[in-house]
């Protein structure tokens, strides 16, 4: 594996941490920001669905960029707008203001999402073997980090922009220098751009991307539960403290950094469909244990498997597209990238509409049931002969095309 590469995979690495990190420092400060700015309780969800829309239109417009204009060179320009965004939303003080600002980042963290992702699949067609999940588990380090910060801001009373400027001071720098070595797709590992290779791809057909749509959907419907309502369903129904309420989402962070570092030596030994099969049946326990947890111990233990089941879904998604449309792998991956935000959005307004119509048990059931629906579509995620058919093939890998047992 050349140099090129090896830079490749580690400056894109930093840069899934450096937006988990700003992210999650957003998200966490959600109640800071409300104050600073007076947002009120009824303005508030108009404020968060706004985000997630707006990111999904900078995924669209990536996939029509990257016609144009290398994915490279969108990541190297619009992680520095998301995270100049995110000091912006700690620097005002009117409401217009905290409104570009969120803006802004929403429009910049589709096309960051979107571009990451691209350059993740194309560097694992050219290492031949499974890398995804190493690149969301830089993200959830990056979010523990961030969620960490926002924590020790919030214990010392300092000002969202006394807590930003510092994060934002030494991540900006180090994310331009580490763009010089983001590697693009049909770049070979003597840094000579080649054509990509494009045999049997044929033209996009949404049909066929409309499983792994789903699935991606789902997956961030059960993600967007947790993080909206861990702390309340630990609190209100499970009469937690105050204190412990806080801990599920850490330790739903944490779980997913631990199943994501080990989740590419899994795919590579058993091959993307056990794996994704495992994580649906995982994560599906999960919430059944939320469900019927007699107190809160039983419904860390429920929060911890969701954490160890949902983390290898998506980065698998992404890996799937790439390999089902390998001469169009870029505009695939922004399309899926919009039901990213369409599961955010979805995920927490249903759970909550649940809990206040029926009871939060109850709804804890419903993304148990979509997730388990992703066993039906995980022969999706099943590697095509010669799907990556370029000259950096590993052929005796699981994950590139030739089955779990590598023959």
């Amino acid at each position: 594996m050349t140099d090129v590469l090896r830079r490749g995979r580690a400056s894109l690495a930093f840069s899934f941490f450096a937006q988990g990190a700003a992210f999650a420092l957003l998200v966490t400060r959600i109640p800071a920001i409300q104050d600073r700015y007076g947002i009120s309780d009824a303005l508030l969800p108009a404020f968060l669905a706004a985000v997630p829309v707006l990111a999904g239109l900078g995924s669209v417009t990536t996939e029509h960029l990257v016609k144009r204009i290398r994915p490279s060179r969108i990541l190297r320009w619009s992680q520095p707008v998301v995270l100049l965004a995110l000091l912006g939303v700690g620097a005002g003080d009117q409401l217009v203001e905290v409104a570009v600002a969120l803006g802004a980042f929403g429009l910049a963290v589709g096309g960051l999402d979107a571009s990451m992702n691209m350059l993740g699949v194309s560097l694992q067609r050219s290492y031949g073997r499974s890398i995804m999940l190493g690149f969301h588990a830089a993200y959830s380090l990056g979010g523990i980090v961030g969620a960490s910060l926002a924590w020790a801001g919030a214990h010392w009373h300092l000002s969202l922009f006394v807590s930003y400027l510092p994060v934002v001071l030494v991540l900006l720098p180090l994310t331009l220098v580490g763009s010089r070595w983001y590697v693009d797709a049909g770049v070979d590992t003597e840094g000579k751009e080649e054509a990509v290779a494009g045999a049997g791809a044929g033209p996009l057909v949404f049909r066929m991307l409309l499983p792994l749509c789903l699935v991606m959907t789902f997956a961030y419907i059960g993600d967007s539960t947790v993080s909206n309502w861990s702390a309340k369903y630990l609190k209100d129904v499970l009469g937690s403290s105050e204190q412990m309420a806080t801990v599920p989402y850490n330790v739903y962070m944490v779980m997913t950094l631990v199943g994501r570092a080990v989740g590419d030596f899994g795919v590579r030994r058993f091959g993307a469909v056990a794996v994704v099969r495992l994580g649906a049946v995982v994560a599906a326990l999960g919430f059944g244990v939320v469900a019927l947890a007699p107190g809160a111990g039983v419904g860390m233990l429920g929060f911890t498997l969701l954490g160890l089941g949902l983390c290898v879904i998506v980065p698998q998604t992404f890996a799937a597209a790439g390999r089902l449309f390998p001469g169009a792998s870029d505009t695939a991956i922004a399309r899926l990238n919009i039901f990213n935000y369409v599961g955010f959005l979805i995920g927490s307004p249903l759970v909550g509409a649940l809990g206040d119509a029926w009871n939060y048990r109850g709804a804890m059931l419903v993304p148990m049931v979509l997730v388990l629906a992703t066993l039906g579509y995980a022969r999706s995620f099943d590697p095509q002969p010669d799907r990556y058919g370029d000259v950096h093939e590993r052929p005796r890998t699981a994950d590139v095309g030739r089955g779990s047992n590598g023959v």
